[in-house]
C-alpha cells in the first residue's frame, strides 16, 4: 500500500484503536444510539462514569472524527439569564464498525486486498500475503502507543500493547498468548490463507518494534488466536 491508500488505512488503524478502550467504547455506543445530541453529564449517567472521565473519553473520541459537538442552551430559553450554552456530543457521518468479541475483517480486508495487487504484478500470493501484512505491520507500530514504541520497557510487553487495539486481547506471561482472533470467521473458511497472512502480522509487528528477541509462531488447534509471541532463545 502506498500513497493515499496508505495515508487512509493509517487513520483507520489509529480510528479503530481509539475504540479499544471499553469506556470510550461504551461511550461511543451510547451516543450513537441516542436521537439528539447528549451533554457530557447524559453520557456520563448513560454508562454510569464519573462526568470527567465522560469528559476525557467523549473528546478523545471528537478528536478522532468519531464524534463531533454542537452547542445548544438545554433550557430552550435565550437572551440574558438563559445561561451558558451546553457542549453536546453526537455520532459523526465517519462509517466505523464495533463487534464484541472484538473482529478486524476490515485489517484483513485491507491486507488482502493489498495481496491481490502485488499479485497482479507479478508477485506470487504466498509472498505477496506476507508483504501485504509486514506493510500493516509497519503502519501499526507508526499508530502504535509511545509505551510500545520505546525500547524501555520488556519486549513481550511491548508487543502486547502493540497488538492490543487491534482486539486480540493479549495475556503476558512467560509468553505472549492471544486470548482472541480478529478474524474469527474468515479463518474458519480460510483457515491457512488468513493463519499465514495473522502470523506474518503479528511478526512484523515485533520486527517493527525492533523486538529482535522474540519472534511469532502459530500453534495450531488452541482457543483463541492461532498465534503466539514467543522468547527466541
Amino acid at each position: 500500500m502506498a500513497g493515499a491508500a496508505e495515508e487512509g488505512f493509517a487513520r483507520r488503524v489509529t480510528t479503530l484503536g481509539a475504540l479499544a478502550d471499553p469506556v470510550r467504547r461504551a461511550l461511543y455506543r451510547f451516543v450513537s444510539d441516542q436521537d439528539e445530541a447528549v451533554s457530557r453529564e447524559q453520557a456520563a449517567e448513560g454508562v454510569e462514569v464519573p462526568r470527567h472521565t465522560a469528559k476525557f473519553h467523549l473528546d478523545r473520541l471528537v478528536d478522532e472524527g468519531l464524534l463531533v459537538t454542537e452547542f445548544r442552551r438545554l433550557t430552550g430559553r435565550s437572551g440574558p439569564g438563559a445561561g451558558r450554552p451546553a457542549k453536546l456530543y453526537r455520532r459523526s457521518a465517519r462509517e466505523v464498525s464495533v463487534s464484541l468479541p472484538h473482529r478486524r475483517y476490515d485489517l484483513a480486508a485491507e491486507v488482502l486486498a493489498d495481496a491481490i495487487e502485488r499479485s497482479l504484478d507479478g508477485t506470487p500470493m504466498a509472498e505477496a500475503v506476507t508483504a501485504a501484512a509486514d506493510a500493516a505491520g509497519r503502519l501499526a507500530v507508526d499508530a502504535a502507543p509511545e509505551k510500545a514504541r520505546t525500547r524501555r520497557g520488556r519486549e513481550l510487553d511491548r508487543v502486547a500493547v502493540a497488538l492490543a487495539p487491534f482486539g486480540y486481547e493479549p495475556r503476558v506471561d512467560a509468553a505472549l498468548d492471544l486470548a482472541n482472533c480478529p478474524f474469527d470467521r474468515l479463518a474458519a473458511d480460510h483457515r491457512d490463507l488468513v493463519c499465514g497472512m495473522n502470523l506474518a502480522f503479528v511478526g512484523s509487528v515485533a520486527d517493527q518494534l525492533g523486538c529482535v528477541g522474540v519472534r511469532a509462531e502459530q500453534v495450531p488447534g488452541t482457543e483463541g488466536c492461532c498465534v503466539r509471541v514467543v522468547p527466541s532463545d
